[in-house]
């Protein structure tokens, strides 16, 4: 199941496109009735056997769509949760004066929205099953304009090491992948992210600029029997970036 799928850009695709080329059956949710005419076609051409709406702030919307997966798959085997939001005016602000309603939001959205996710899945993953989410290396250093989402970033990576304890004896594992920069809908709301891409990738080792395809394969082996063992990772696909220092 995928979570959080905005148009062709998306990681979401990319992830969605890998798998279902690997034959993985897919479904897809999209946000509300304006996003539905950009992903609805994609997800017709990957023939997802479920598509639906999902905002994760309206009551019943998230549990609607786990009890479609009940109903008509019986079982789940991964998922993957590319959902992450904050209000724009605290986004773009400083840290310092992000404000309580805005936090909470972003909290909510990006990283409370995992652990109900995770919840609804574990009884449906009754062969075990893993469970995907994305970050960014600001989750872990002061990375520019990054601001209040990298704190967000981090609670989320830490929900990943924790999720995978608690479900590691289900064998449901868990796991966060970080890329970098991606041009996406979601990257777009960061100030001066063209400047930002640019100077990630001329610095990193491989300059070779991650795709969201590059996800996908990632997250197709991460999904797959051939992982396990692995469990709680933080697995970077940033061409090296990640291991240079300032």
């Amino acid at each position: 199941m995928i979570f959080g799928m905005a148009n062709e850009h998306s990681i979401a695709y990319g992830v969605a496109k890998v798998c279902r080329e690997a034959g993985a059956d897919i479904g897809v949710t999209y946000l509300n009735a304006k996003a539905e005419p950009y992903v609805r076609p994609l997800a017709e051409d990957l023939k997802s056997s479920i598509i639906m709406p999902c905002n994760v702030q309206q009551p019943g919307e998230l549990e609607a769509v786990f009890a479609r997966i009940r109903e008509q798959w019986g079982r789940l085997d991964f998922l993957l949760h590319a959902i992450a939001y904050a209000p724009l005016q605290d986004l773009r602000g400083r840290l310092v004066d992000v404000s309580q309603e805005g936090w909470n939001i972003a909290m909510d959205v990006s990283v409370h929205s995992f652990i109900r996710m995770a919840k609804l899945a574990e009884p449906l993953m009754t062969n075990g099953g893993c469970l995907l989410t994305l970050s960014y290396l600001g989750g872990e250093r002061v990375i520019r304009n990054y601001k209040m989402m990298g704190p967000v970033k981090a609670a989320l990576q830490q929900t990943t090491e924790y999720l995978a304890a608690e479900l590691g004896d289900k064998g449901i594992r868990v796991h966060t992948i970080s890329p970098g920069p991606i041009m996406t809908r979601a990257a777009s709301g960061l100030a001066d992210f063209e400047s930002l891409l640019e100077e990630v990738y001329s610095r990193a080792p491989e300059h070779y600029i991650v795709s969201a395809e590059d996800v996908g394969f990632l997250a197709a082996y991460l999904a797959s029997d051939r992982a396990k063992g692995m469990t709680g990772n933080l697995t970077y696909l940033d061409s090296g970036y990640n291991i240079m220092g300032d």
